[in-house]
């Protein structure tokens, strides 16, 4: 979708700003947006580039750089943290061979965390994109990396 097909879905008003990020985001493979994209935002809905990028800085389901097609968030919640969520962060990052805000070589993964991720009752948790998976081990997060990668090569 481009960005003028996500303009025509919305009208011009400052309260759909989320929602236009959100669409025009998840459109772009890269899973972020650049600047120039910014700027046509702010035309669009009449604001400043500032105060659409603040926006876009302030929330962590943004990002103005690129990022994997798989978006990996560890829950940071102090539930999470005593559960375990810090050693399965340390993990992911030595089985991916990246840091936090790091993307993968291969733009496959990117791993991120959250300071909550709302499943205080399965914790530890972790995101992928748009799904949440609990009650994490280091098997069970090995598991769903591995059936990420099947899916992705058999797409």
């Amino acid at each position: 979708m481009s960005v003028t097909e996500v303009f025509n879905k919305y009208e011009p008003k400052k309260e759909n700003l989320l929602l236009i990020l959100h669409d025009i985001q998840d459109s772009i493979g890269s899973r972020s947006i650049d600047e120039t994209t910014l700027k046509k935002v702010a035309e669009y809905l009449d604001m400043s580039l500032s105060q659409v990028y603040g926006v876009v800085s302030f929330y962590t389901m943004y990002s103005t750089k690129p990022r994997g097609k798989y978006i990996i968030r560890i829950c940071q919640s102090p539930t999470c943290h005593l559960m375990g969520s810090k050693s399965l962060l340390e993990h992911l990052k030595e089985t991916l061979k990246i840091d936090v805000n790091e993307t993968t070589s291969d733009k496959m993964f990117t791993l991120e965390t959250s300071s909550c991720l709302g499943v205080c009752s399965e914790a530890p948790a972790m995101m992928i994109n748009d799904t949440v998976y609990g009650n994490l081990t280091e098997e069970k997060v090995n598991s769903v990396l591995e059936k990420l990668r099947s899916n992705h090569e058999n797409n």
